[in-house]
C-alpha cells in the first residue's frame, strides 16, 4: 500500500475490497515483488549478498520462522529489524483491541465483543509496519508472564471481573506482537522451562494462559538469534524448540578486507565537525581491517567468542580522533593520520577481544600491539617490496640507502604531537626515504607522502631491520645493532626496558 488508507470503519474497509493475509503470506508477496522489480533488499547490510541474505529470502519465501546463528558483531539484530521492510506499509486493526486484531477476524475477547456490538461501524486504525515489530533480549529472569501473559488481579478488581473471565488476562509481548514480527535475541539465555512455553506458539500458533480453557490463535513471525558460544557457557536451545524453528541461518564476519573496509566506512563516525579536515590514506583503512583479521586468527585470542565488527569501527574512530586532536593542539585546519597514531587503536582492541590464558599472561596491551604490528607488516608488503627478499648489502635493495642512513649512527625522533611541517621536515632527514615513497606512490599529496614515509620505517622495524623506541607517544627509529647494544647495556647495569619498549 502506498500511503495510509482512508477507511476508518469496518464497513468502509470491506467496501474497499480489503482481504486478510497472514503475516508470512504478506512478507512472501512483498519479497516477491521486490525481487521481480530488482529493488534493493536489506540495504546497508554488506558482505552477505551471496550467503546470508539469499538464505533469509528463501526462508521468507518458504514462510518459515528462523534462527540466526553467529558470533558477536555479525549484524544479526540489524537483519531482524530490517525484516519489517517486507511488511505492508500500513495494516488495519480494530481500534481498542489489545492484540492488533484483524478487523475481519479478531482474536481477542475485547475486539470480538466490539465487532459484535458495533458491526460495520467498528472503528479501525491503520498500523504502520514500524509498530509491528516486537523484540525481547533473553535473560535468565524472563518469565512466561513477560512473553505470553498472566492473570492480572488488579485488572480483575478494577473491572469487577471474576477470574474465569477472559478479560482479566494481561497479555505478554508475543501476543501483543500479533500480526507482526517478534524477535528473541540470545535465545540460549532463556531458561529451558520458559523455552517450553514457546512450543505451542511455534507449532500450533496459539497460546494458553494459566487455567483458562481459551486458545488464542496468533499470526506472528518469530525470529531468534543465538551465539554458538552461548550453547555451552550459558545454556542451550532445547531440542523440541530447535526442531520447530524452520530455518537456521549461519552468519559470519566479512570474508575479505575490502568488504570490512566498506562496512567500517559506512558505520564509523569519521566525518567530524570541529573545523579540522582529517585525511585518511587508504592503507590505514587496510591496516585497521587487517588488524581484525589478525585478531580472528591469533592464538592468544579466544576464537570461540569471536572478534566483533565493532572493533574496526571503534578503532577507526579512535584513529581519526587522535589525528583530529593533534591538529587542534597545533591549531591546524587539516592533518593526515600517521603511523604514530596506531597505538591508540589499543583502547578499541583490548575491550573487544577475549584472551585465552596465554594471552592474559602476556597482557591485553601487548597482545593489541602485536596484532596491530602484524597488520602493519601485512599491508606494508602489499605496497612495498618485501625486505626479506634482499640479502644484506645487495645492490638492488630499495631500502639500502635508508638503512645506510641509520647505519651511520643516526636516529630519527618523531614527537607525537608535532605539527605537519615539523613532521615532514623530520622525515626528510632520512636519505632516500622520500624518493622511495615517491616511486611507489607518485600521486600522493604532501600529507599522505609523509605518512607513507613513516609507514616504510615502521615496515622495516616490523621486519627487524630497524630498531624502535616507543615512549609516551614519542618514537625513535635507530639501526637495529644500536638498539640491541643499548638494550644489552641497560640489562648489564641492572636497568629494565622502558615502558612501551618494542624491539625485534
Amino acid at each position: 500500500m502506498a500511503g495510509q488508507p482512508t477507511a476508518s470503519t469496518l464497513g468502509q474497509l470491506k467496501a474497499s475490497g480489503y482481504t486478510s493475509r497472514t503475516v508470512k503470506e504478506e512478507m512472501r508477496q512483498n519479497l516477491t515483488r521486490k525481487l521481480r522489480s530488482g529493488e534493493k533488499v536489506f540495504p546497508g547490510i554488506l558482505g552477505y549478498e551471496r550467503t546470508v541474505i539469499p538464505e533469509i529470502q528463501n526462508a521468507i519465501l518458504s514462510q518459515h520462522d528462523m534462527l540466526l546463528l553467529g558470533l558477536r558483531g555479525q549484524a544479526k539484530t540489524r537483519l531482524i529489524r530490517a525484516m519489517t521492510d517486507f511488511l505492508d506499509e500500513y495494516t488495519p486493526v480494530v481500534a481498542g483491541g489489545p492484540l492488533n486484531d484483524d478487523p475481519l477476524a479478531p482474536v481477542s475477547r475485547q475486539a470480538r465483543d466490539l465487532v459484535a456490538q458495533l458491526g460495520d461501524s467498528t472503528p479501525i486504525r491503520w498500523l504502520h509496519r514500524s509498530e509491528r515489530y516486537g523484540e525481547k533480549l533473553a535473560t535468565p529472569d524472563v518469565t512466561i508472564a513477560d512473553l505470553i501473559g498472566d492473570v492480572d488481579p488488579i485488572k480483575a478488581a478494577n473491572l469487577r471481573l471474576s477470574y474465569d473471565d477472559e478479560g482479566v488476562i494481561h497479555y505478554g509481548i508475543i501476543p501483543r506482537s500479533n500480526r507482526g514480527i517478534f524477535a528473541i535475541n540470545e535465545l540460549p539465555d532463556l531458561q529451558p522451562r520458559i523455552q517450553v512455553g514457546l512450543l505451542n506458539i511455534m507449532q500450533e500458533k496459539d497460546i494458553q494462559i494459566r487455567g483458562f480453557n481459551v486458545r488464542i490463535p496468533l499470526d506472528v513471525v518469530i525470529v531468534y538469534t543465538a551465539n554458538p558460544e552461548d550453547y555451552t557457557n550459558r545454556g542451550n536451545i532445547i531440542t523440541p524448540l530447535k526442531d520447530r524453528i524452520d530455518s537456521q541461518i549461519l552468519t559470519h564476519y566479512p570474508k575479505t578486507v575490502e568488504v570490512g573496509i566498506e562496512i567500517t566506512r559506512q558505520e564509523a563516525y569519521t566525518d567530524r565537525t570541529a573545523g579540522v579536515t582529517v585525511r585518511l590514506p587508504h592503507f590505514f583503512r587496510e591496516i585497521v581491517e587487517t588488524a581484525a583479521f589478525e585478531a580472528r586468527k591469533s592464538e592468544f585470542v579466544d576464537q570461540k567468542s569471536g572478534v566483533s565488527a565493532r572493533l574496526t569501527i571503534t578503532a577507526m574512530e579512535n584513529l581519526v580522533s587522535q589525528a583530529e586532536r593533534r591538529a587542534l593542539v597545533n591549531n591546524e585546519s587539516e592533518t593526515t593520520v600517521r603511523l604514530a597514531d596506531l597505538p591508540y587503536l589499543a583502547t578499541a582492541i583490548t575491550g573487544k577481544v577475549e584472551l585465552v590464558y596465554e594471552g592474559e599472561q602476556e597482557g591485553p596491551q601487548k597482545i593489541a600491539t602485536v596484532i596491530v604490528g602484524k597488520a602493519v607488516n601485512t599491508v606494508f608488503k602489499q605496497y612495498f617490496s618485501d625486505p626479506s627478499r634482499y640479502r644484506s648489502g645487495a645492490k638492488d635493495n630499495p631500502y639500502a640507502e635508508v638503512l645506510g642512513w641509520f647505519g651511520g649512527g643516526r636516529h630519527l625522533d618523531l614527537v607525537g604531537e608535532m605539527s605537519n611541517a615539523a613532521y615532514a621536515k623530520a622525515l626528510d632527514q632520512v636519505t632516500g626515504l622520500r624518493a622511495l615513497v615517491e616511486r611507489t606512490m607518485p600521486t600522493a599529496d604532501a600529507g599522505e607522502r609523509a605518512a607513507a614515509m613513516e609507514f616504510v620505517l615502521e615496515g622495516l622495524h616490523q621486519n627487524s631491520l630497524l630498531g624502535k623506541d616507543d615512549l609516551e607517544g614519542n618514537r625513535s627509529f635507530t639501526d637495529m645493532l644500536g638498539t640491541m647494544l643499548s638494550s644489552l647495556g641497560r640489562s648489564e647495569s641492572g636497568g629494565s626496558n622502558r615502558p612501551g619498549r618494542s624491539e625485534r
